[in-house]
């Protein structure tokens, strides 16, 4: 009996060693590894930002908030395709939250004015008085398809001027539409570079809405 189960028995083992082996084998391939295709950008700062000397009588400026829509608040590129349809571009990221980047060229470009002594963002420095806070509602920052079918950069923002200290008043709102530039909705740098653009223009726009210092 031994004698004629002995070979089958040792065949069998054999197969399960084969068996074992394989498996194990299989559990060791590893896929061969893929490059990430995914891109990061970031808005790049006024090419002409130079600290200047203030004049006389130069208003000191609180950077009070810049909001964003919610849909921008995403590290996804946003491309809007129609009125209420956007797109989430998964490999073209901002490589920055959106509102640091707006705060940023903001601060370069308004103090590029002379008529601006300084500029704080918040949190505020303690002790450090200003003369109006400025808050930034970003509407739209965005590569977009025209009514033509046509790609294009897209940009708004409200802004609102207000007294600083224990009892603001509002002294000035406006909404700011950037004219919309053409872009070829592919060249994501360029978009960015574009939105960079209509953020130093922005910076422009809350300039002209601050009334001279008392």
């Amino acid at each position: 009996m031994t004698l004629n189960t002995s070979p089958r028995l040792r065949a069998l083992a054999a197969l399960a060693v084969a068996g074992l082996l394989g498996l194990l084998c299989a559990c060791n391939v590893v896929p061969p590894a893929t490059d990430d295709p995914t891109r990061y950008f970031i808005l790049s700062d006024p090419a002409s930002a130079v600290v200047r000397t203030p004049a006389a009588g130069a208003v000191r400026i609180g950077l009070k908030e810049v909001k964003l829509e919610s849909y921008l608040k995403k590290k996804e590129m946003v491309v809007r395709m129609g009125e209420n349809e956007v797109e989430f571009r998964d490999f073209r990221r901002w490589a920055e939250p959106l509102e640091a980047s707006v705060v940023r060229i903001l601060r370069l470009q308004l103090l590029e004015s002379p008529s601006v002594a300084q500029v704080y963002a918040e949190p505020f420095p303690p002790d450090q008085e200003h003369d109006y806070d400025v808050t930034i509602d970003v509407r739209r920052c965005e590569g977009s398809v025209t009514a033509s079918g046509k790609y294009a950069a897209s940009f708004s923002a409200t802004i609102e001027v207000s007294t600083a200290g224990a009892n603001p008043r509002v002294v000035s709102r406006k909404l700011f539409t950037a004219p919309q530039a053409a872009w070829d909705g592919q060249d994501f740098d360029r978009l960015a570079s574009l939105l960079s653009a209509d953020i130093a223009a922005l910076g422009q726009e809350v300039l002209a809405a601050l009334p001279p210092k008392d």
